[in-house]
């Protein structure tokens, strides 16, 4: 097979999974609505030692105090909104992938009945600390 054919079908594929990522962002990341559905959900590191977990969700551009946190047995959920960015005069939104509206984030829990024990934000991220109870 001559180079360039096999560099241009290089590319083809290329562009094609490229594509394809681009239609999976917009599935899981759809655009924010003024409703109060859930329309994200944040990604979470979650970390586990013998005293409990520490979770780590990330949250750029979402007020600390507008999230709500219910722990319920091995249930975790997490809710609040991250509002549109305003309107800067001037300037054209050409591209934005961090998501806005409405979330919900539901994990459920190792084995074991959990208490909060601190929450914290540090660098736009809700930093969960659950002890065993």
């Amino acid at each position: 097979m001559p180079s360039r054919r096999l560099e241009r079908l290089m590319w083809a594929d290329a562009c094609e999974m490229l594509d394809r990522a681009e239609r999976l962002h917009r599935q899981f990341y759809r655009p924010g609505s003024s409703s109060t559905t859930p329309n994200w959900e944040p990604p979470v590191d979650v970390y586990q030692w013998p005293e409990g977990i520490l979770l780590v969700i990330a949250l750029p551009g979402v007020e600390a105090e507008s999230i709500e946190i219910q722990l319920a047995e091995r249930h975790l959920t997490v809710r609040a909104r991250r509002r549109f960015p305003d309107a800067i005069p001037g300037l054209t939104v050409q591209r934005l992938e961090i998501p806005f509206g409405h979330f919900e984030r539901r994990l459920i829990l190792p084995d074991g009945r959990y208490t909060l024990q601190q929450r914290q934000w540090i660098d736009g991220c809700l930093h969960l600390d659950l002890r065993l109870a």
